[in-house]
């Protein structure tokens, strides 16, 4: 049986430079820059103190009126929330889609440890004369100061996923996925595969991430993967330029509704673009490092290409990885010419990291969402702070500002601690 296709009827956004579709993507087209200053903790002692976060005073679609709103949730799943209710209502979302013909699919790591709450218990729990606290008697302490609520909220990765399926009533597949970076494009690419499995007709999917915290920073320091131009926030973000030192920590959420032509069609739902294709691999090389001739990347890429049935020559645009670290720009842009040949030349390549920070989990989904977009107004939008050209990275990266283009099909690369490689092709569609 031929698989069916698989469309996009809906979107939702929510990023530091803006939350809903159009407001992001005024500010994407205009290269704005989403990184500041911390201020939610004191960032003192670490080397990068920046970040692209979400305003506090941020009014994000169906969640009251900003992010302070005590109910209780943490701020990924109010992303998530928020972003999935956009989308469903831009899809138009049909009530029919309750039970198990509908799925979520979603990429996220959960909430952060509260170091001021912990902090204050293993003050409070020091025996004095020099004794030590047992570790039991520390956790005890520690569980009896949250409730059970908070608890699932804040430490079930899956919390979120959960959340979404219960407001839509969906009782097909939930799942959650973990792959660092590529997160959430493996739940769009899986998901892709369950719609074509006919297991489903509709899948909300996407991905969701807040953890700008004190831990994460200082891990991410530690291992010397974040910029530290803390006196110009607005121009550490930069991809495949000579000077980059690192990328910004992001945060936000991208979703998208995915589903069955025959479904959309029939329902009457805006259908905005065609997911054509979907590769992933893993490198097997090492944690934290791609593998340096860019083997796993070229192999997803090829893939993704196989899948939607495309040569290379039919790809108009590349929304790359792009993080603005030394080593993953190079060995994306070498896996690119490794892919594409001398196409690889002919097309644009930018990254929306330059504008919005490294949103970890959600990454994936809104460079996707960031694609689809370009091929409805035919524009790519640009990798801003791109100043000084490394020999290494050859390629037209759209520097600086954004470009109408030609975009028939557009290829998302994700890339990931742990060797993942997981990418993404949409096309306009034609019935």
């Amino acid at each position: 049986m031929e698989r069916p296709r698989v469309v996009v009827t809906g979107l939702g956004l929510v990023t530091a430079i803006g939350s809903g579709v159009e407001t992001y993507w005024k500010a994407c087209l205009a290269g704005i820059s989403g990184t500041r200053l911390i201020t939610r903790f004191d960032p003192t002692g670490l080397p990068s103190q920046l970040a692209a976060v979400v305003k506090e005073e941020e009014k994000i679609g169906g969640i009251g009126s900003g992010l302070n709103d005590g109910l209780g949730e943490s701020r990924a799943t109010l992303f998530g929330l928020a972003a999935a209710r956009m989308a469903s209502d831009a899809s138009g979302w049909d009530s029919h889609y309750k039970g198990d013909r509908a799925g979520v699919f979603l990429g996220t790591s959960g909430e952060r440890i509260d170091l001021k709450r912990l902090a204050a218990i293993a003050y409070g729990s020091r025996l004095g004369n020099g004794r030590e606290i047992p570790p039991r008697e520390f956790i005890n302490r520690y569980c009896k100061s949250l409730d059970k609520e908070f608890v699932l909220r804040h430490f079930l990765p899956q919390y979120v996923t959960y959340r979404i399926a219960k407001e839509y009533g969906i009782m097909g597949p939930s799942c959650t996925f973990q792959t660092a970076c590529t997160s959430s494009a493996q739940a769009i690419g899986e998901a892709l595969r369950a719609i074509q499995r006919r297991s489903v007709d509709v899948v909300i999917t996407g991905g969701t991430e807040s953890i700008v915290a004190p831990i994460e920073m200082l891990l991410f320091c530690l291992l010397r993967a974040l910029s530290q131009r803390n006196d110009e926030p607005g121009r550490a973000s930069r991809p495949f330029d000579a000077e980059r030192d690192g990328f910004v920590l992001g945060e936000g959420a991208g979703i998208l509704v995915l589903e069955n032509i025959d479904s959309a069609i029939k329902r009457g739902a805006p259908i905005l673009a065609e997911i054509a294709g979907y590769g992933t691999s893993c490198d097997a090389y090492r944690i934290t490092d791609e593998a340096p001739d860019g083997r796993g990347a070229t192999l997803a890429i090829g893939r993704a290409l196989d899948d939607a049935g495309l040569s290379p020559e039919e790809i108009s645009y590349v929304n790359a990885h792009g993080t603005s670290t030394l080593m993953n720009d190079r060995v994306e842009t070498h896996a690119i010419k490794t892919a594409f040949g001398k196409h690889a030349y002919k097309m644009p390549v930018s990254s929306t990291k330059s504008m919005i920070g490294h949103t970890i989990s959600a990454a994936g989904a809104i460079e996707l969402i960031t694609g689809v977009l370009a091929l409805r107004d035919q524009v790519v939008p640009p990798t801003i702070n791109y100043d000084f050209p490394d020999p290494e990275c050859d390629l037209d990266y759209v520097p600086n500002k954004a470009r109408p283009t030609e975009v028939r099909a557009v290829l998302s690369n994700s890339f990931g601690f742990g060797g993942h490689n997981d990418c993404l092709v949409v096309k306009t569609f034609h019935p």
